[in-house]
């Protein structure tokens, strides 16, 4: 049993297809390295991704403290950031640069581990160094798991792809607003910081 490793311009993937890593041990692994951010797909492939550069830092930062201050007033669920882990129903273990969940479905979930449930809303936000294939992978992968809003921001083609349950992917070229749908009631995201 080995592992293959590859190298893109972003990330490193290394295929555990032939080997058999337990939850425990994809837990230890990312826990023993704090500074990489690891997910596992459903191919069993990890991958392992860089630190973020200054400006989609900032840009993230920005999504988040929008959806915060929108989560603080209205109350309807929880709101985390790119570091938070989630195994999907498929396996997959993934973290959105943004997600937020129904304070309903998280009763009884214990916070201190990988979150075990599909998040309701995510926002992918690509770098300048991200390919669009493996976003639009991850995407679609959220979507077969429950996700039932996800937004992928492009600010280097100045577009989004919607994504919403059991509907093909949504293109739009430069929106000012994005609105949360049924998702996120009252929830408006502005995007003139991300242009």
């Amino acid at each position: 049993m080995v592992a293959t490793v590859s190298l893109t311009d972003t990330s490193l993937a290394i295929d555990f297809s032939s080997i058999e890593l337990t939850d425990e041990q994809f837990d230890r692994l990312c826990l023993d390295n704090p500074d990489l951010r690891i997910e596992m797909n459903t191919d069993r492939k990890l991958i392992i991704m860089p630190p973020a550069f200054g400006e989609t830092g900032e840009r993230n930062f920005d999504l988040i403290v929008q959806l915060g201050i929108w989560n603080r007033q209205f109350k309807l669920g929880r709101a985390f950031d790119s570091s938070t882990g989630y195994i999907l129903p498929d396996g997959s273990k993934l973290s959105p640069d943004v997600s937020w969940i129904e304070s309903y479905r998280l009763v009884g979930i214990d916070l201190n581990q990988f979150i075990p449930i599909s998040p309701d809303f995510v926002i992918e936000l690509r770098s300048s160094t991200d390919r669009l294939p493996p976003l639009r992978q991850k995407m679609q992968t959220y979507q077969t798991n429950g996700v039932r809003l996800g937004w992928l921001i492009n600010p280097q083609d100045r577009e989004i792809e919607i994504y919403r349950l059991q509907q093909a992917a949504e293109k739009i070229a430069a929106p000012t607003i994005l609105s949360g749908e049924d998702v996120l009631p009252g929830f408006s995201l502005e995007l003139a910081t991300i242009w």
